[in-house]
């Protein structure tokens, strides 16, 4: 005799309207819950249904009617109130030895039920088989299993045979083998993709668009299937990381060349990551708590492999590009010109090639000290290239000029990308190059310097002597610098006005240098105001030629200015207050150079002269503690009374 129990009721079931099950369409069918009574009672007259009204059937499906349209979760409920009549009203053994036949059928039922959850949850990546309905269903059946599991744990009774079923742990061991499987057996890449790539990184490559794939589709789809409180994203993302970084262990202690190398490390550094950081994975995957496909002590030697091959590729690049500089200098040739301006392309090229190195590197390795590294090697190549460059002006061929002109511009290139790109290089680095490359500047200038002073000795030869204080032979010098400067040419823009403004400051300190020597008295006050009114011209002179000629170095007019108010000055007092501004203005300012000044005042004492010495003493102890920002005085050396520029 079939009780209530065996079968399932018609308004316990959900709405199946229009589904077909053995060939049998379902109708009028309505959701109802567990314990409730089916319908509503119809209304009636007199006891009787209405004319109008058909009094709904109180239809009963069976387990296998209910299984046959997935309604898991329902049959998971039909299963437990067999369960529940069995095991919870029959308490002894005993009495259970005569319902074996309906004990035995339920295992069976419940064997089936759970084989057809676990082939549901199977299919949860499989589009054409997916349906949200079912697997909604599954993971109830899950949880309501797991609930009847925790009912018999808390009771006294006999549990079944199949209690605990510990259905959830299927389910999590479950999903592990599907991505597992998934993740071994991706599909299929195009042939076109293959043929370009190695089969590790096709390999690689089918598993990542596998993984991508399915926890798109994931949150998509089978996110909505499953109660929140279970972070089924967070679970699958935990299971699709755990896996690849379990193939990409076997792939990376098998030992990979240069190229699978690369491709791996971007691959876990760089590729992986912006799949997690896909918007829509971003908000429901939790990455940091995932960490690294690799772990540090996989990833250390193939990083060491990469960095190493860089470095190597950037040691043999930046010695191809000046090689081949070096032989445009042999073969005579000229540098290219761009806008009447010399030009060369080492420093673009170098430039370009670490900063494209680095950068890469920093995404390949997941870290930009370790990608600082490739450039550890630039200080000797940096000497490499001011060994070039000392060679040209060493030989000092026809064209040597012009390629140091152009390479004033490339030394300039280097030093802004150190200073503003200081992530692409070690400190250490970047310090020892832009000494290096200061040197290169210093050495390029005195080159290209040396033949202007040259020519300008005749003029020079005349400053601080009674013919330049009594006739206008400096207006001489003057037109010879101009002259001089057109030459100069060809470098630049910025170059050109730096070292017009070197040259400025050379020929200003060989002033003062040619004053100093004492070749000139000024015996009296009359004298002394002529070498004022004298030495003030030409600093406004010299000034205004030197910033017509692009000269930014405003402040050597001051040297002069205040060397002027020197010998005007009559008091003693005065001269110790003017010479304690020099001092202040210019520290490097010394007391051999003051003495060799006031010399020239021959009507000023030994002792007055001690004085004011003393005076600029104390004003430099002042101020030991603080650098001066200009350095002069310091370029005009005094050995034995004679001054003798440090410039030549």
């Amino acid at each position: 005799m079939r009780t209530e129990t065996d079968g399932f009721r018609l308004n316990f079931l959900p709405d199946l309207s229009g589904i077909s099950v053995g060939g049998r369409w379902f109708s009028n069918l309505r959701r109802g819950s567990r314990g409730q009574s089916g319908a509503n009672s119809p209304s009636s007259t007199d006891g009787q249904p209405s004319p109008n009204e058909e009094e709904p059937q109180n239809v009963v499906h069976t387990f296998e009617q209910v299984l046959e349209t997935q309604h898991l979760f329902e049959a998971s409920q039909l299963l437990i109130e067999r369960e529940e009549r069995l095991f919870g009203e029959i308490m002894e053994s005993e009495a259970l030895q005569h319902h074996t036949e309906e004990v035995d059928k339920l295992a069976a039922d419940y064997r089936d039920l759970e084989a057809l959850v676990l082939q549901t949850v199977r299919l949860s990546f499989s589009p054409e088989e997916f349906s949200t309905e079912a697997l909604t269903s599954a993971v109830n059946a899950v949880n309501q299993e797991e609930d009847q599991d925790r009912l018999w744990r808390e009771r006294d009774g006999i549990p079944p045979m199949w209690r605990p079923g510990r259905w959830k742990k299927l389910h999590d061991s479950t999903l592990r083998s599907l991505v597992e499987e998934r993740i071994d057996n991706p599909s299929t890449p195009r042939a076109d993709q293959v043929a370009q790539q190695s089969s590790i990184q096709a390999d690689v490559l089918s598993m990542g668009r596998q993984l991508k794939e399915d926890l798109l589709f994931m949150v998509e789809k089978v996110k909505s299937c499953y109660p929140s409180e279970l972070d089924i994203c967070n679970v699958y993302a935990k299971l699709y990381h755990q896996t690849l970084s379990t193939r990409l262990k076997k792939i990376a202690d098998f030992g990979l060349d240069d190229k699978d190398c690369n491709f791996l490390l971007r691959w876990v550094h760089e590729f992986y990551p912006q799949i997690l950081q896909k918007p829509e994975l971003a908000s429901e995957i939790d990455s940091e708590a995932l960490g690294k496909l690799l772990p540090a002590e996989l990833l250390k030697p193939l990083e060491e492999q990469y960095l190493s091959k860089q470095q190597e590729e950037l040691t043999t690049y930046i010695g191809r590009v000046l090689d081949e500089a070096k032989q445009r200098w042999i073969d005579g040739k000229e540098p290219a010109r761009e806008d009447g301006c010399y030009v060369s392309p080492v420093a673009y090229d170098i430039i370009q090639f670490v900063n494209g190195m680095v950068t890469s590197a920093e995404k390949t390795v997941g870290d930009l000290h370790k990608a600082q590294n490739i450039a550890s090697q630039l200080t000797d190549l940096m000497q490499r290239f001011s060994i070039f460059l000392n060679e040209v002006i060493k030989q000092n061929k026809p064209n040597s000029k012009p390629i140091i002109k152009a390479n004033l511009g490339c030394i300039e290139q280097f030093r802004v990308v150190l200073n503003e790109k200081r992530n692409l290089f070690p400190e250490e680095v970047r310090e020892k190059c832009l000494l290096v490359l200061n040197e290169m500047k210093e050495s390029a200038h005195t080159y290209l310097l040396k033949p202007v002073h040259e020519e300008l000795k005749p003029q020079y030869r005349k400053l601080g002597t009674s013919d330049w204080l009594n006739k206008p032979l400096f207006e001489k010098l003057l037109v010879s610098i101009e002259n001089e400067i057109q030459d100069l040419r060809g470098s630049i823009e910025n170059c050109h006005q730096e070292m017009i403004g070197q040259l400025h400051q050379e020929v200003t300190a060989e002033y003062v240098r040619r004053l100093l020597k004492g070749k000139v008295n000024l015996a009296d006050k009359d004298q002394q105001l002529k070498a004022y009114m004298t030495v003030k011209n030409n600093a406004e002179s010299l000034h205004d030629l030197f910033v017509k000629m692009g000269s930014k170095e405003d402040w050597l007019k001051e040297i002069l200015t205040k060397i002027a108010e020197v010998l005007k000055l009559q008091e003693l007092p005065s001269i110790q207050m003017q010479v304690a501004s020099l001092g202040t203005a210019f520290p490097d300012l010394s007391e051999k150079h003051v003495s060799a000044l006031l010399k020239l005042k021959t009507n000023l004492s030994k002792a007055d002269r001690k004085i004011v010495k003393d005076t600029l003493s104390d004003t430099l102890r002042g101020m030991q503690s603080n650098v001066p920002d200009q350095q002069f005085f310091s370029t005009v050396k005094l050995e034995k009374d004679k001054v003798w520029l440090k410039f030549f």
